[in-house]
């Protein structure tokens, strides 16, 4: 019943014209939480729907930010340093709500259960990176709150593509399955594989058209992931002020681990890194693939610049 409730929700509410941006209440971004309030009354039984209040005056609530990508961009590292935010309450796990057809028909309460307990003053956070390359997830989360705002962390394409590929050729391996070479999906008739899905992954372009149907540019922050793994601070500065954050995260609170060979964090006189899944290496690819491979990014990532108003130090692009 939740679930049909939800469904007729969304019909409701949802945008009538697709290929343009829908138009952005104004006061949307001051009611946010009366806004959360609505919703669940509306996806909810007037009988079944329970608040989860802790006794010590925290709650669990909707989002107010969302990491929805990119996949081997960054977006566990983002999420660890913007929790040394004491305003920031993260969910640890990806929860896929707007991607997982199972998960979205079990409606915003059972989403608003997979968030951490908050105080009235901080911002909730969840990160899941498949959402940005999914085509139904823009709508869906502008149909629960237009005023959202998202963080996008982006890496070169090329190596993105190489992480990507290397994170499932480590699971295979953890389950000591056999898993064919990055040339083999890489390569297909002597031609470069762009049904890779690797490949579609890094195409920036086309999914942030998707996302601009429903979120103006200035709702969606972009994080450059490539400046993030050699210079975290600067790159959290930029995010505080996009979230109205105070700025409470300074320089002191990332070291260089020589021996990881990336940057972790201290906080309160903790040190901790990111798990040893990160920062692996990447396999060694022949130069002229690589070269076809960034050269096939070219077009793609120009087109993405142009419309983000903002260009990114990417092996691919080659300014004209």
């Amino acid at each position: 019943m939740a679930a049909f409730l939800l469904g007729a929700v969304l019909l409701i509410v949802q945008p009538q014209i697709v290929p343009s941006r829908p138009a952005i209440n104004s006061n949307a971004e001051a009611s946010s939480q009366s806004v959360q309030r609505e919703l669940l009354k509306k996806t909810s039984q007037k009988n079944d729907f329970k608040e989860n209040i802790h006794s010590n005056g925290s709650c669990q609530q909707l989002p107010q930010t969302i990491i929805i990508g990119v996949r081997k961009g960054g977006t566990r590292a983002l999420l660890e340093m913007l929790s040394l935010h004491p305003d920031i309450a993260a969910a640890e796990s990806e929860v896929h709500f707007f991607d997982w057809e199972d998960h979205y028909r079990n409606g915003l309460q059972w989403y608003i259960n997979q968030m951490p307990f908050s105080y009235p003053h901080q911002i909730t956070v969840e990160k899941t990176p498949a959402y940005f390359t999914s085509p139904k997830v823009p709508e869906r989360v502008y149909n629960m709150n237009q005023s959202m705002r998202l963080l996008l962390i982006l890496r070169d394409p090329s190596e993105r593509v190489l992480s990507d590929y290397t994170q499932v050729f480590y699971n295979h391996m953890q389950k000591h399955k056999p898993y064919p070479s990055i040339e083999q999906f890489l390569i297909k008739d002597g031609e470069l594989n762009v049904d890779y899905k690797a490949i579609n992954r890094s195409l920036y372009y086309i999914h942030m058209q998707n996302w601009l149907k429903y979120f103006p540019l200035d709702h969606i922050h972009i994080v450059d992931g490539d400046k993030l793994i050699k210079d975290p601070f600067p790159e959290i500065e930029k995010v505080e002020r996009f979230l109205k954050l105070s700025p409470q995260i300074n320089a002191s609170n990332f070291y260089f681990n020589k021996t990881k060979g990336f940057y972790c964090l201290r906080d309160s006189g903790r040190e901790r890194c990111l798990h040893e899944s990160k920062g692996r290496a990447h396999p060694q690819v022949d130069t002229r693939l690589l070269e076809k491979l960034h050269e096939y990014f070219h077009e793609p990532n120009k087109k993405f610049f142009e419309l983000v108003g903002r260009t990114f130090d990417w092996h691919s692009f080659v300014a004209s």
